[in-house]
């Protein structure tokens, strides 16, 4: 997975959260431990916000925490709610061919690619973030004294 895909940044932080779940933490302090930039922390952890999976609270003391029980979190409800296919099938914006040739095997193509993103999906409902966070976190416990 890529280190700078939305998955990967969402994933990575909810499993930090299940290690300190009643812990508020700010973008900024995601961010710098993602190595990202605040806004893409908010746009990211905001979808997860929409799909009841995290809330946020603004102002001094605000920030993000989990929602939900991490036991309750898969991973294929982080992946659904950011929308982000890693397996691309058919989409609207592609031209139509006027080679039938190219037009079945788009065709085909994409229904085989819609069937390996469905496989990805159930197989991610069977890990929640809390499978992934290790038992031990050095971050994780060195946010903890601070």
């Amino acid at each position: 997975m890529k280190r700078n895909s939305r998955l990967s940044l969402a994933l990575h932080t909810l499993s930090h959260m299940a290690g300190d779940p009643d812990r508020v933490r700010t973008s900024a302090d995601i961010a710098d431990h993602a190595r990202t930039n605040p806004v893409v922390v908010r746009r990211v952890l905001g979808k997860l916000r929409e799909a009841g999976l995290l809330t946020s609270e603004k102002g001094h003391t605000g920030g993000w925490k989990l929602s939900v029980p991490a036991d309750d979190i898969s991973l294929a409800d982080v992946y659904l709610a950011l929308d982000e296919r890693l397996v691309s099938g058919a989409s609207q914006d592609d031209e139509p061919s006027d080679c039938s040739v190219e037009t079945g095997l788009q065709a085909r193509v994409a229904v085989v690619l819609d069937e390996i993103e469905e496989n990805l999906v159930e197989r991610l409902r069977e890990t929640s973030i809390t499978d992934v966070h290790p038992k031990t976190c050095s971050y994780c416990e060195s946010q903890a004294t601070q």
